[in-house]
């Protein structure tokens, strides 16, 4: 479970915690990574960051949600059981596939930085640091990388079938990846992150 911490920090890096203590926010990620860990099937042909990262950051939602959360009165003593969703189970697996083919498609720069920031394909996430001493890169050109990498995953003509999946596909959606990418554009200050 030590071998995949990394996955946990990483994704309380990406989630809101409101205002938990980080030791709150790990250990409620470090349940999430558990219950992956318990519930994960190799024969399945999906890499376990990727099918951990959803089962953590549920885990950390559900803390910060219940921190935020007026206690309740009464409490049902045999709160109801769910069966699993397989049409959900099905379409999460199409949006892994269909992330995972669009980032397949990075130039090769910007998909190593990408798939080793966020640990796909059974690598441990790692800091921006990290990839810079890995790399042999300065900090600031891993970052741009990683920046210019998110800019052109966002772009409508690369995320259309994956923001149908996940609804993001509406004019709104794509002002403000669009208003991301300007952004981008003048900090970048002509640098072109190779």
């Amino acid at each position: 479970m030590a071998y995949h911490d990394g996955l946990v920090h990483a994704i309380i890096r990406h989630q809101y915690g409101g205002s938990l203590p980080y030791a709150q926010l790990l250990q409620a990620g470090r349940i999430g990574l558990w219950r992956a860990i318990q519930h994960f099937d190799p024969n399945h042909g999906t890499a376990f960051s990727t099918y951990a990262w959803p089962a953590i950051a549920r885990q950390i939602w559900h803390e910060v949600a219940q921190a935020n959360s007026p206690p309740q009165e009464v409490l049902t003593p045999n709160p109801p059981l769910y069966a699993p969703d397989l049409d959900d189970s099905a379409q999460r697996s199409e949006i892994y596939a269909r992330l995972h083919d669009l980032v397949d498609k990075l130039p090769v720069h910007l998909r190593q930085v990408v798939i080793l920031y966020y640990g796909f394909y059974d690598h441990p996430p790692r800091s921006l640091r990290q990839l810079a001493h890995k790399l042999g890169v300065s900090h600031e050109m891993v970052r741009q990388r990683l920046l210019a990498a998110l800019v052109h995953l966002r772009h409508p003509a690369h995320s259309l079938h994956l923001r149908q999946l996940l609804e993001r596909n509406t004019i709104k959606d794509y002002e403000y990846a669009d208003e991301l990418a300007q952004s981008f554009l003048r900090r970048r200050g002509g640098h072109d992150g190779r």
